[in-house]
């Protein structure tokens, strides 16, 4: 983890949001830094998947600011966030199983050539920088097949895969362990620590506390939709978040 000497690449501050004037979110913070993975944490209604909708630009926040590499943003879409260089993986991957896997990874922004480079997809660097970026998380498949032929792990992967060709600054994974056995989950956080060696700031969401002690440099907690804190992961006793 590059620490808190460094200035954060995402800042939250006193974030709040309602719903029909119920508040769901109330003076929320979160700091984020290069190189390091911050575990969101709370139970069930705590706000993590409400504050995780503000970050990505499916709700909008009722109050409170948002800076990224210490400009304001105030995304209102997904596709805004992540042109802002937010991208998110959730438990359940949002990818398509009908195309390939290079097709996933660049889905929508495929390389074309022609007059402008407006006319065919340029295929040969499709599949060639599907490669590389697939080799960068350490995955060596068939970039051509079906992503349905493929396990689940295999799929969260490639949705990181397609983070890093948008080159994400920040990479928000929302409960990725949850349909992954033990050796997947290793697999997984082998992935994330090679991604937060090269400087990948990532918000890592889960309810597996050893899991989060595993894989964490620092840990923000959530309580009724209000922040009760932040800690690194070696200097908060598990028991305090039972308690």
């Amino acid at each position: 983890m590059t620490g808190t000497s460094a200035l954060p690449v995402l800042e939250l501050t006193g974030i709040d949001k309602e719903f029909a004037g119920n508040p769901v979110l109330r003076g929320v913070q979160l700091r984020l830094y290069p190189g390091e993975i911050h575990a969101l944490m709370g139970q069930n209604g705590a706000g993590k998947s409400t504050l995780i909708k503000v970050l990505t630009g499916v709700l909008e926040s009722s109050g409170g600011q948002m800076l990224l590499m210490g400009q304001s943003i105030r995304p209102d879409s997904p596709l805004a966030a992540q042109k802002l260089g937010i991208s998110t993986v959730y438990q359940e991957v949002n990818l398509c199983p009908n195309l390939s896997v290079a097709e996933n990874v660049f889905a929508g922004r495929y390389p074309r050539y022609g007059w402008t480079q407006g006319y065919r997809i340029d295929w040969t660097t499709v599949h060639r920088r599907a490669r590389e970026l697939l080799a960068r998380i350490g995955l060596d498949i068939d970039v051509t097949q079906l992503l349905s032929t493929f396990p689940v792990a295999v799929q969260q992967l490639v949705a990181i895969a397609r983070a890093l060709g948008v080159e994400s600054k920040v990479l928000i994974l929302d409960e990725p362990t949850s349909s992954l056995d033990d050796d997947e989950v290793q697999k997984l956080f082998e992935v994330l620590r090679r991604l937060r060696g090269e400087g990948l700031a990532i918000v890592f969401v889960s309810h597996f506390l050893n899991q989060v002690y595993a894989i964490s440099d620092r840990i923000t907690v959530l309580r009724n939709g209000e922040w009760v804190g932040e800690w690194l992961a070696n200097a908060l006793p598990p028991q305090a978040l039972i308690s």
